[in-house]
């Protein structure tokens, strides 16, 4: 435990006086006991912030103060500032208080801060006629009921990170409102009786669980509304919600903590780029295609023309009156006939060189012309001299590459493979946007709270 002396004050301030002092900053001393400072009657100004106070009943006597600050201590009540008539300002966030009723005989308190507390719900202050300020973030307060009903001369009310669940028409009297806080609470919806806060400048109602458009149509009439966040609510996932914010209030400056013209051009830059992206795969898409039909065409026709060839030498063989086959009839004939004929000498010991030679000629020109033999199959038809020379049909030649397309083992006609073009996918990271900062979603609010 730590005791405060007048005389240590005394010293520090080198003087023997106490009534010559009016201000003190006695923070961060782990001060549990004040006592001292009734001896103090002029003190105006006290800061006795991050000490271990549960009381404030010491200070009853320093009936001339008008700014005090108790933050950061153990208090469980606000009892001994009763008789604290002149006190403006009072500052006793982040204790450890369940109550706030001793504020309503300070009728002239102009700011009251009373965050981070235990606070469960608001007193009347239909006295406080200069109540400018008030600060109760982050207390279990669930409703306001008509707590501020009578208040018309705030203009500055911070109530999130609450448990409000609704504000009915407790604000409808605080016409003279310019900043309104009352984000990470769990409204469904805003009031109509946000149509007379006429004044207000800065709205804060992110990480609520407003859903409908229909809510925000009120705010219309907040023609001087320059700040507005709904980042957090799932409304605030609605395409286009900016731009119908801005159509909504035209006086706008910035919505969701950034600047409104900037999120709307941002909105339009979005919409192009992915035009843009998928005019041009489209592009790339029908080129591609456009070069691949020519070479599917150059194929088919090669291939059309091979099987309307062998069509024509099958169709040929297959009919016993045509020209070629009783051409091939006639040739068997008379080479049945020179067959007769002997070809080798009486001894046997020479053969007969010429006819051997002519025969062969003939042989071969018979294998390279192949279509004139009527007995010749298909399956000989490619096997023979194929890799030799290109088959001749009628006055067109096929090159060697629409040979390879032909199964020889099969006997069959196959396409060939269409070779699958790759698509140039666009870069993804030439075409990424800038990442845009997340706000309000379950962080903190808008603006620094105190």
């Amino acid at each position: 435990m730590t005791v405060l002396s007048s005389k240590k004050i005394l010293q520090e301030k080198n003087t023997t006086d106490p009534n010559s002092i009016t201000s003190l900053t006695l923070t961060h001393k782990a001060l549990s006991d004040v006592s001292c400072l009734s001896e103090f009657k002029n003190l105006e100004k006290l800061d006795l912030g991050f000490n271990n106070l549960t009381s404030l009943e010491d200070l009853k006597s320093c009936v001339n103060l008008k700014w005090l600050s108790v933050v950061q201590n153990k208090l469980q009540s606000l009892k001994g500032i009763e008789g604290l008539t002149k006190l403006t300002v009072l500052n006793a966030g982040k204790n450890k208080l369940k109550s706030m009723d001793e504020i309503k005989s300070v009728a002239g308190l102009r700011a009251l801060i009373l965050n981070d507390n235990e606070i469960s719900s608001v007193c009347k202050l239909d006295q406080m006629k200069e109540l400018n300020t008030i600060v109760l973030s982050r207390n279990p307060i669930r409703s306001l009921g008509e707590s501020l009903i009578k208040l018309k001369s705030i203009t500055k009310l911070s109530l999130s990170n609450c448990q409000l669940q609704t504000v009915d028409s407790s604000l409808k009297s605080c016409i003279e409102l310019k900043e309104l806080r009352l984000a990470h609470n769990e409204l469904t919806t805003i009031p109509s009786e946000f149509a007379r806060l006429v004044k207000l400048q800065n709205l804060d109602m992110g990480n609520n669980s407003i859903t409908k458009w229909s809510s925000l149509k009120v705010l219309s009439s907040l023609v001087n509304l320059k700040n507005l966040n709904l980042q957090g609510n799932p409304i605030a996932e609605t395409e286009n919600l900016s731009r119908k914010v801005k159509k909504l209030l035209p006086n706008l400056h910035i919505f969701n903590s950034r600047p409104i013209d900037k999120i709307d051009r941002k909105e339009v830059d979005d919409k192009v780029e992915d035009f843009s992206v998928k005019a041009d795969n489209k592009l790339k898409l029908q080129n591609e295609t456009e070069i691949d039909r020519p070479m599917a065409n150059k194929k088919s026709s090669k291939t059309q023309r091979l099987s309307e060839s062998t069509d024509n030498h099958l169709n040929k063989d297959d009919d016993p009156n045509s020209d070629e086959v009783k051409k091939s009839k006639h040739k068997k004939q008379k080479k049945n006939q020179l067959a007769e004929k002997p070809d080798f000498k009486m001894d046997g010991d020479v053969t007969d060189k010429e006819g051997d030679k002519k025969s062969r000629k003939k042989t071969k020109k018979d294998k390279l012309s192949g279509i004139d033999d009527a007995e010749t199959s298909f399956m000989d038809l490619f096997a023979s001299g194929a890799d030799e020379v290109p088959l001749e049909t009628g006055d067109k030649k096929l090159d060697r590459k629409t040979d390879q397309d032909i199964d020889v083992m099969s006997g069959l006609v196959t396409f060939p493979t269409k070779k699958k073009k790759r698509n140039r996918a666009i870069d993804p990271a030439a075409h990424q946007l800038s990442q845009v900062d997340e706000i309000g979603l379950g962080g903190p609010s808008a603006w620094d709270d105190i």
